[in-house]
């Protein structure tokens, strides 16, 4: 009875794991990556939302504070210095996407040697951050970066640039008026009885002639020194992007969508490559060319792409850290500080090691990411019930 008995279990034993396998294997699967996601990023959430609750240095005693850290940051300038930036990153950081697409499209051609421009546009995203943000130092750099270089020449020697054009479309209405006076003068022409008479009938047109020759010296130079005045009043002999308050977050932002925009690229290439052939050839023999190309049978095919390019690009502006802090340091006199950075310096730095007050940036930082993260979560729910 006892042998029966065993042999009864175990034949149950194996029956019942024939009944559930199909829906338990997914979860044997999963939970090492759900046990690890949990130790490492949803128990760290919750424990910064309580570390936030108190005064602590990381080694004494904690002191409760209750929402004391968040009133505080209510009144923190550099809290709202840091929430400004991280704004401008937001907006600007999102032209990574647009930028993405033209390479895209340009780069998708079948011509002799386009793996090889594919691949340096690529590059950028392959190289490290603290690369990157050492690059940027160095060709922003006074005095002997490639910027501030090129700017040199632009304010001593390039101006003729800016004032050639100037001065043509200043020309325009001159011009108009000259081809009335010559209008003037065939019609005088015409009219006129006699030599002397249609002689004289050319007299306008010959004037303004003669005068738009001794104005041109002086309209040309009037728009070269407004132009060098113009560099000078905004930069002085020379611009320090990373040293002046003014300029410093946009360089950096300029430096972080060198290689986001690259990332961008390859997505919509894979997306492009993905593109029904069919509907192209449908749209163009119906008409359609161009950016109403673009705009109706491309794009529409790429929401997959673009979804997945704003989703990072969101997330990489509100997060950036690494090349704020390679290149200034949060400077100059914190200028350029972003949530990220500030809640680094508060917790971690020579500060004081504020650990719950840097605990209370996080969480802030935090719940602004979660109103992107939740609209982008209802976007993708929502598109897979309407079978995008």
């Amino acid at each position: 009875m006892a042998v029966t008995s065993a042999d009864g279990g175990a034949a149950s034993g194996r029956s019942w794991w024939k009944e559930n396998q199909q829906w338990l294997t997914p979860w044997l699967f999963l939970a090492p990556g759900m046990l690890m996601f949990a130790i490492y990023v949803i128990i760290p959430i919750f424990e910064s939302f309580w570390l936030s609750l108190y005064d602590w240095d990381g080694l004494g005693a904690k002191t409760w504070l209750g929402m004391g850290n968040y009133a505080e940051l209510m009144d923190d300038a550099d809290f709202y210095t840091s929430l400004k930036n991280n704004v401008i990153w937001l907006v600007l950081y999102l032209l990574a996407v647009p930028f993405g697409l033209f390479i895209a499209i340009f780069l998708n051609q079948t011509v002799r040697g386009i793996r090889i421009y594919k691949s340096l546009f690529f590059f950028p995203f392959v190289i490290s951050q603290v690369v990157v943000g050492l690059v940027f130092s160095w060709f922003y750099a006074p005095g002997f970066g490639l910027f501030y270089k090129v700017l040199e020449w632009f304010r001593a020697d390039g101006a003729w640039l800016i004032a050639g054009p100037l001065f043509v479309i200043k020309l325009i209405p001159l011009a108009l008026v000259a081809v009335l006076s010559f209008k003037l003068a065939v019609w005088g022409h015409r009219r006129a009885k006699d030599e002397v008479s249609s002689t004289l009938a050319h007299l306008p047109a010959a004037l303004l002639l003669v005068f738009l020759w001794v104005m041109a010296g002086p309209v040309s130079q009037f728009y070269q020194t407004a132009w060098t005045d113009l560099i000078a009043s905004v930069s002085g002999p020379g611009i320090a992007i990373l040293a002046d308050d003014r300029f410093v977050t946009y360089g950096i932002i300029a430096a972080g969508l060198w290689p986001q925009t690259a990332y961008c690229m390859i997505l919509y290439l894979t997306g492009l490559n993905n593109v029904s052939p069919d509907q192209v050839e449908a749209a163009r023999l119906d008409g359609a060319k161009g950016w109403k190309m673009l705009w109706y049978v491309i794009l529409p095919q790429l929401r997959p792409a673009t979804f997945i390019a704003v989703v990072v690009t969101v997330i990489g502006a509100l997060r950036s850290f690494d090349l704020v802090s390679i290149m200034t340091d949060g400077g100059p006199y914190g200028s350029s500080r972003v949530l990220s950075f500030y809640m680094y310096e508060q917790a971690l730095s020579e500060y004081g090691y504020r650990m719950g007050y840097g605990a209370a940036i996080a969480v802030i930082l935090f719940l602004i990411m979660m109103v992107f993260i939740s609209g982008f979560i209802w976007k993708m729910v929502r598109d897979e019930k309407e079978g995008y």
